[in-house]
């Protein structure tokens, strides 16, 4: 699943490509936003890499799609 995250004053989003479901994603936002201040939001991607962020640098993120779409034109024939 795509996970695009927006961090405030900076111009490009990040892009975390990551095996959670949207409901696991959600609830790591949910747990980081319910911290005080000093809060992060944490993913690990489909490589391993880790990816933390301040919480109060979280300007947005969007949840792809669980299942992913099928490329192509197979059924028009």
């Amino acid at each position: 699943m795509e996970v695009k995250i927006g961090i405030r004053s900076v111009h490009r989003e990040i892009v975390v490509e990551t095996d959670l479901s949207s409901e696991q994603v959600e609830d790591e936002i949910r747990n980081a936003l319910s911290v005080d201040r000093g809060g992060v939001f944490a993913l690990t991607d489909v490589k391993g890499r880790r990816v933390v962020i301040p919480v109060a640098s979280l300007g947005f993120v969007e949840i792809g799609e669980d299942e992913s779409r099928p490329v192509g034109f197979g059924g028009t024939l």
